[in-house]
């Protein structure tokens, strides 16, 4: 019964994307990423440890990523995410300590956080952490046009 829970939860996460190998080569910033991650590819890895990925916004974006954490083992002291603007003109950071994300991971089943970015073209994303467990990562871009509403008129 459990595992069949825990895959549902994995392939809800998922959905329609595929993995991702991040084998590639993609100049973003100053740095070359293996992945050019979209809303139709994840990523996998294992903390601790630092992963970069490059995504595309082609209009200001809110723009989320979200892991779904497995063989947890430890919560580590925080989880730094970076959402950088295009050509790393400036960054947003968001800092989550370890016991926040591993206890969202645990009570809610994932973990997101999300930013507001308005540089058009090619996006670094850097997570740094040193809780350790395996992971499954997504990034989902939003255009802020879509996320106005009617009644903000």
């Amino acid at each position: 019964m459990l595992a069949s829970s825990c895959g549902s939860l994995q392939e809800e996460f998922i959905g329609v994307r595929v993995l991702d190998a991040c084998n590639g080569n993609w100049p973003v910033c100053d740095t070359t990423v293996g992945c050019m991650v979209g809303d139709r590819s994840y990523v996998q890895g294992r903390f601790p440890g630092t992963a970069r990925v490059a995504y595309q916004l082609f209009e200001p974006s809110t723009v989320t990523v979200s892991f779904l954490l497995s063989e947890i083992a430890g919560s580590g002291d925080e989880t730094t995410i970076h959402f950088y603007e295009d050509q790393c003109r400036s960054r947003v950071r968001t800092a989550v300590p370890g016991r926040t994300f591993v206890g969202e991971a645990q009570q809610v089943g994932l973990v997101h956080r999300e930013t507001d970015l308005s540089g058009i073209g090619d996006h670094l994303l850097e997570v740094i952490s040193d809780a350790r467990a395996r992971y499954l990562m997504k990034v989902d871009v939003v255009p802020l046009r879509l996320k106005e509403s009617p009644s903000s008129q």
